[in-house]
């Protein structure tokens, strides 16, 4: 699983990809509209859900089909292996499906070559159907319009090890809440020879951490926060907080490390808390679990929604299939089956999100559908597979001294920013 992925309880999906630079122009003809008659075939493609949600995707379909007589709506899933060079080379060849299944980050390039339908301008009346914040993330940043209907969403608490804080001398009840008493309880931990961290920060996390991540079309995250937020895992890395193997590109390890109890604290799903009953038992009877570790009070999001490319031969049903598979029912269903959430205003209303019943597991699903509502999508859509690599390498000098954190974040940015052109 790359470093950066989300939805555990799903499939392993990553949130960046790497259209940067590529030939996006593509047909962008349109030969519908969204007030055309909803008929005729289209073709749904999803991302790596079979065959385990095999028979919930076809009932949402056969649902569609006998709502809207006169429809067929071919179902194609592509593998998570190769799903963004695919995705590209339709839109290259502008043969993009009729609804494709995309997170933000890679919506954002195809909305901005003009290749998908603007649902604020072809529905305006779906927009109060949608949490805001899910809705905000298939915009373009700085020229509006939403270029996805919100699906799925996940978020997570913090799993920590309560045995090594007790053996560290830390309140194994009081884990850290921000990142000032993440570097004081690491450094604690460290003295104990036992590491605290198993990765080093993503782009989000410099998002939660404060930093102003992106600003007037450039990244921005070398501004002096940004330093100050390397300089402590800077601290943390010298004193043994966090695990030399956290430096290599693409490391897989960090989840591993912590089901051996080799690392005290990481970020997880409810999802997680099954695997830890069944693969890790030692260490599910000290797990401690508490909110995401923020300074701005907001957690963060992820997220993935269906577009509706322009050169949808039958834009109409497209769009009307569109918004069928995301409305709350579907949604709630889908949230049931795969430990994530749905996007909808209403979803997060059904008393499985709401209602606690004893377990860990439903206190992390309340826990989370509630932080869902104020969270935030940290990971600018303009961040791609190539620049997640950039900051990694970056980091990893300012880790071993090779680079300033200043100077480590400046080469960065500065290398995002000429990927970003």
């Amino acid at each position: 699983m790359k470093r950066r992925t989300f939805l555990a309880g799903l499939v392993a999906l990553p949130i960046t990809s790497s259209v940067a630079g590529c030939g996006l122009s593509g047909n962008t003809a349109s030969n519908s509209s969204a007030s055309g008659q909803v008929t005729g075939e289209i073709t749904f493609q999803t991302w790596s859900l079979k065959p385990k949600y095999t028979d919930y995707v076809n009932g949402v379909i056969d649902a569609f089909q006998k709502q809207h007589q006169g429809t067929t709506v071919k179902w194609v899933d592509q593998p998570a292996d190769g799903y963004l060079a695919k995705v590209m080379a339709d839109a290259s060849a502008g043969s993009l499906p009729d609804v494709i299944n995309v997170p933000p980050d890679l919506s954002f390039p195809l909305a901005k070559a003009g290749q998908l339908v603007n649902l604020d301008e072809s529905l305006e009346d779906a927009k109060p159907e949608y949490l805001e914040n899910a809705w905000q993330a298939f915009e373009i940043p700085g020229k509006g319009g939403c270029y996805g209907f919100p699906w799925y969403l996940n978020t997570g608490p913090i799993f920590y090890n309560k045995a090594l804080f007790t053996q560290a001398g830390l309140d194994p009840n009081k884990p850290p809440t921000n990142f000032k008493e993440l570097e004081q309880q690491a450094l604690q931990l460290a003295q104990k020879k036992v590491a605290m961290l198993g990765q080093t920060p993503s782009i989000a996390d410099f998002g939660l951490y404060g930093v102003k991540v992106f600003d007037n079309d450039k990244f921005t995250f070398n501004e002096p926060k940004g330093v100050e937020f390397v300089e402590s895992y800077k601290r943390m890395y010298d004193a043994g907080a966090l695990i030399p193997e956290a430096l290599t590109q693409n490391y897989t390890g960090a989840g591993a490390k912590f089901m051996a109890q080799q690392t005290a604290l990481n970020p997880g799903s409810a999802y997680d808390l099954g695997k830890f009953k069944t693969d890790a038992p030692s260490l599910y009877a000290n797990i401690g679990i508490t909110k995401p570790i923020t300074n701005t009070g907001s957690a963060n999001m992820f997220l993935h929604g269906v577009s509706v490319p322009k050169s949808s031969r039958n834009q109409a049903t497209a769009l009307a299939f569109g918004r069928f598979v995301t409305n709350a029912e579907n949604q709630v269903k889908f949230a049931k089956l795969a430990s994530i959430f749905p996007s909808t205003s209403k979803g997060g209303d059904d008393p499985y999100f709401t209602t606690e019943d004893g377990s860990d597991e439903a206190r992390v699903r309340v826990a989370a559908a509630k932080q869902l509502k104020t969270a935030v999508n940290y990971t600018p859509v303009q961040f791609s597979d190539q620049m997640r690599e950039a900051l990694l390498q970056q980091l990893a000098d300012a880790m071993l001294g090779k680079k300033s954190a200043k100077q480590a974040l400046d080469d960065a940015v500065a290398e995002c920013n000429r990927l970003l052109k």
